[in-house]
């Protein structure tokens, strides 16, 4: 009688702490009608994709532990899907959005409802197309706050607003794309990097076309940084002013004191600005990092302006940014954040490693299946990870081939390793036609469920050394170390942090260099690793994780939502 007691007992506190749980959560509801929208920027109207009317789109604010549920409507001329960049979709992964890889896409006219809990991160991650190029204006931020009864792991902050840095065209972005494609060359460059979706005071036309911030003196902000640029990273800073990063792709971070920011496309960063500064108006501007030399790129200047509310109107202060090519600024500043391992979702390394992977990642040649092709030596660009160059599927998404046991889909025969060691960074091998041509495929590393994985990134010279910035679905990793030249393992190892590595979605590789991660494949489905640079993803810059269903129910991804996209 005495344990039936103590056994309801504990029935009956289960039952209590999971109602508390559920009372704190939230189903947060919002509706995206995605269409054509005519826009006025740098002296001309411009058609548009775009949701609800605006751009960036709108900013979803949910808590941790809410549930959100977003019916797309697509009224748009063209296929679409919208990912949920830097959600870990647990055993949601038709939520995850890729084209092809986790779903068919929304064709025009029709519709699907995304719907996904999101728990276990606390911070600012976004939203974007995940078709071609459509998520140069079809984009958002995405904001997670502490569930009731938590708080931030700083003082409260007077205000947060998110500051999103985008990339625009004078054209209409799909049609770039494709003649892109067409041709074999790189695209058309863009003509404004934005903030907030406004070009700012430098760019023709944008006097009145400037994001400004009005800040009171002695008061503390959240500034939630997002890079939604296509294909450039960006340092962003304000004049006069330092800043305090305290979490970057939603994960804590010690407090770093700086007075830039380096955000790669696909990375976001939370800093805290305290107005101590003399009242006055100050641009916030943002410009690109542009790390291989030779190859043009959009060299201006987006900028905002910070207003202390106590100023009369002036010519705002200007702040004097990193030369566009300035590595050595750029590495000091991704090499020095750490994470704070006191957050609630923090947990140690893992530090047994079941796959161990070492992936050169960088551009290469394929063969000209066009009337004439503008890439080197007559053939078209393209990108590969170990020298196979991804290819999407165009019948069925990888997700359901994997959850349907179909073949033909994707092979699961991606090397562990590349077929040719070579000097990865020297110069010397950047035009070497031996290591140049690669061939399409859409190989895959399938992951026994909870593997740890260990993935060395490094690096080449081939065509031009660049810094790629590589995103990972599903998953955060832990940086454990990264550096410049060819990955030595028996030195560089020697460098791993086990203590407090921070966590991100999306790292930037160093140019001429490598980064290792490790991750634990603790989520059911298929998650791409791809370049988060979208002229390099169309070459095939990318790979997929299939990690298998685990032993239990509670393990296994459940079947698609009855509305699931068909091909």
């Amino acid at each position: 009688m005495e344990h039936r007691a103590l056994v309801f007992s504990a029935w009956v506190l289960g039952l209590c702490i999971c109602a508390s749980s559920f009372a704190s959560a939230a189903i947060v509801e919002h509706t995206f009608h995605v269409k054509n929208l005519t826009v006025n920027k740098l002296c001309r109207n411009q058609v548009i994709t775009a949701v609800n009317g605006s751009l960036p789109g709108q900013t979803l604010r949910v808590h941790e532990g809410d549930t959100l549920v977003v019916h797309v409507f697509n009224k748009s001329p063209y296929n679409l899907s919208i990912h949920w960049h830097g959600i870990f979709q647990y055993l949601s992964g038709w939520a995850d959005g890729p084209e092809f890889a986790t779903q068919c896409p929304i064709r025009p006219g029709l519709s699907y409802t995304y719907k996904f809990n999101v728990t276990g991160q606390e911070g600012t991650l976004w939203w974007h197309a995940h078709v071609g190029w459509l998520r140069a204006t079809v984009y958002g931020a995405l904001i997670i706050r502490p569930r009731s009864g938590h708080s931030f792991p700083f003082p409260k902050p007077h205000r947060e607003i998110p500051i999103v840095l985008g990339e625009w065209w004078n054209a209409n972005v799909i049609d770039v794309e494709n003649q892109a494609l067409a041709t074999g060359a790189s695209p058309n460059l863009s003509d404004a990097y934005t903030m907030n979706g406004h070009p700012g005071k430098l760019y023709p036309c944008s006097s009145n076309d400037t994001f400004r911030l009005k800040v009171v003196h002695g008061k503390t902000y959240l500034l939630r940084i997002i890079n939604a640029a296509l294909n450039n990273q960006l340092f962003f800073k304000i004049a006069n002013h330092n800043i305090t990063v305290v979490a970057v792709d939603a994960a804590y971070t010690n407090p770093y004191a700086t007075d830039v920011v380096l955000v790669a496309p696909g990375q976001t960063t939370d800093v805290l600005l305290t107005a101590d500064q003399a009242p006055a108006r100050y641009y916030m501007a943002a410009s690109a990092y542009h790390s291989v030399a030779g190859v043009p790129f959009p060299n201006t200047t987006t900028t905002g302006i910070l207003a202390y509310s106590e100023t009369t109107p002036s010519t705002p202060i200007m702040p004097i940014l990193p030369a566009f090519n300035d590595t050595p600024t750029a590495h000091r500043f991704s090499s020095n954040i750490t994470a704070l391992v006191s957050s609630r979702f923090w947990t140690p390394v893992p530090r047994q490693v079941d796959e161990r992977m070492f992936i050169t990642i960088g551009l290469g040649l394929s063969a000209c299946d066009l009337p004439v092709c503008q890439g080197p030596f007559g053939l078209k660009f393209a990108a590969s990870m170990n020298n196979a160059s991804f290819q999407f599927p165009t019948q069925l998404s990888m997700l359901e081939a994997f959850f349907r046991d179909v073949g033909g889909v994707y092979t699961a025969d991606f090397p562990d390793n590349p077929p040719l060691q070579f000097d990865y960074t020297n110069s010397s091998n950047s035009f070497n036609r031996a290591l140049l041509n690669t061939t399409k495929s859409t190989k895959v590393k399938k992951l026994k469920f909870n593997s740890t994985v260990e993935v060395v990134l490094q690096n080449t010279a081939l065509i031009g050394i660049e810094n790629h910035p590589i995103h990972l679905h599903g998953f955060n990793f832990y940086v454990l170390a990264q550096g410049f030249g060819n990955y030595n393992p028996s030195i560089d190892s020697r460098k791993f942090n086990f203590v407090n590595p921070h966590e991100r979605n999306t790292i930037g590789v160093p140019v001429g260099g490598w980064a290792v991660i490790r991750f634990r494949a603790n989520n059911p489905g298929v998650w791409l690793m791809h370049c988060h640079l979208d002229v390099h993803l169309p070459w095939g810059l990318a790979t997929a994780f299939v990690v298998e269903n685990g032993p239990t129910l509670a393990t296994t991804l459940p079947p698609p939502p009855p509305d699931f996209p068909k091909c």
